[in-house]
């Protein structure tokens, strides 16, 4: 395999590489050396001082502005948030939407991104599905657009199958129609390039436990800051332009922040975000392109490997059409799982197989040791693997 990076000093950041084969980074990501350290300082000021907060609010500010270059947007653009679903709600009840206004989004993408626009029915909005192919593009939801549509909803790429849409031809077909644009990135972000101005965003957002390397409990959220129109449903001191200093709330100035602040609702998670901010700087030391590069040339050699043992691929082969990092295996997952874990072999169930997902650590011998054990199961049953 072409050598993008050292990616056997990376893998040192992770130990758990060494205890097991780890192929599951799209379910959660495991703790590197620097966002454990990261953690830690963040414990022993809190434990040693009871917390610098102005200084932690400093560090969070230059985090933020790390998030902005990695989408290339502005820090003014960049609210956190508790996750993805805390996310995609806070973008779904900004939209000013009305009783007979549609929103549409693919049916069977993730249901935390389905779930924040299906509340809208209660107060009257349609929701209409497309159906979910390998190639989903602009010309994919043309025909479902009518004058009610506002908004277009979807992953750019999918967790049970690692189809990456083309995001830039739906945000282009979004501006043509003057549609707000909302892409759930969850399972994209710090793996695969992502550019919030070039695919024409409204909103972007997503966990950080997956790509982002942080434990679950930290989100984000890219807003289009020239959609000024777009206002939080809820409200806090924080997402006002002019919070009060003297904590006393005042009915007659209720402005919101002209930036993302607008979207924030009270305290921060600070500990995840110093992680974060050890993730972004690894992720930044090794690139984004390069990460990605990685990642294909292990799911190539996965896709290989699979063919070789008569495995089928669910989901899309090329290159174009895929994700870098997610790939399923169609084995069914009441039979294999159980085994995969008694070989120390870390994957996760999906609709239609067994996942494996790759992160910047994983090399050619965790691809090659998960053959071993398919090829061994095979050995010892005497079925092909579909049918053990």
């Amino acid at each position: 395999m072409k050598q993008y990076y050292d990616v056997e000093a990376v893998r040192k950041l992770f130990p758990v590489a060494e205890k097991m084969t780890y192929l599951d980074s799209g379910f959660q990501a495991p703790m590197s050396t620097p966002v454990k350290q990261a953690l830690e300082f963040f414990v022993n000021e809190s434990y040693e001082t009871a917390g610098p907060k102005s200084v932690w609010l400093e560090r969070m500010e230059a985090t933020r502005a790390k998030l902005a270059t990695l989408l290339n947007a502005t820090a003014e653009e960049i609210a956190f948030t508790k996750n993805t679903s805390e996310a995609m709600n806070i973008a779904a009840n900004a939209l000013p939407l009305k009783a007979g206004d549609n929103v549409l989004m693919i049916h069977g993408d993730h249901p935390n991104n389905a779930y924040a626009f299906l509340n809208l029915k209660k107060k009257g909005v349609e929701i209409r599905l497309i159906a979910m192919t390998d190639i989903i593009n602009g010309e994919s939801f043309r025909s479902q657009i009518d004058a009610n549509t506002k908004a277009i909803s979807m992953s750019y790429v999918t967790f049970h199958a690692g189809h990456r849409f083309n995001i830039e031809s739906v945000g282009e077909l979004c501006k043509e129609k003057d549609l707000y644009f909302i892409i759930d990135i969850m399972q994209a972000v710090g793996i695969v390039p992502i550019d919030a101005k070039k695919v024409g965003a409204t909103f972007l957002g997503c966990g950080t436990h997956k790509g982002l390397l942080v434990p679950q409990g930290l989100g984000l959220l890219y807003w289009d800051r020239a959609r000024t129109e777009l206002e939080p449903a809820y409200l806090a001191a924080i997402s006002l332009d002019n919070p009060p200093s003297d904590f006393i709330a005042r009915p007659n100035d209720l402005v919101v922040a002209a930036t993302a602040a607008r979207f924030e609702i009270g305290n921060f998670n600070l500990p995840a975000i110093h992680a974060l901010d050890a993730a972004l700087d690894l992720i930044a030391k090794i690139g984004i392109d390069n990460i990605q590069a990685h990642c294909f040339d292990l799911g190539d050699r996965l896709i290989a490997g699979l063919d070789a043992l008569n495995v089928n691929l669910v989901g899309p082969r090329d290159r174009s059409l895929r994700a870098p990092h997610i790939y399923v295996a169609a084995l069914p997952a009441d039979q294999w799982m159980d085994y995969f874990a008694s070989a120390d072999v870390r994957v996760s169930p999906e609709r239609d197989g067994i996942r494996i997902s790759f992160g910047m650590f994983n090399n050619a011998s965790d691809v090659d040791r998960l053959l071993e054990v398919i090829r061994a199961r095979n050995r010892t049953s005497g079925q092909s693997p579909r049918a053990a």
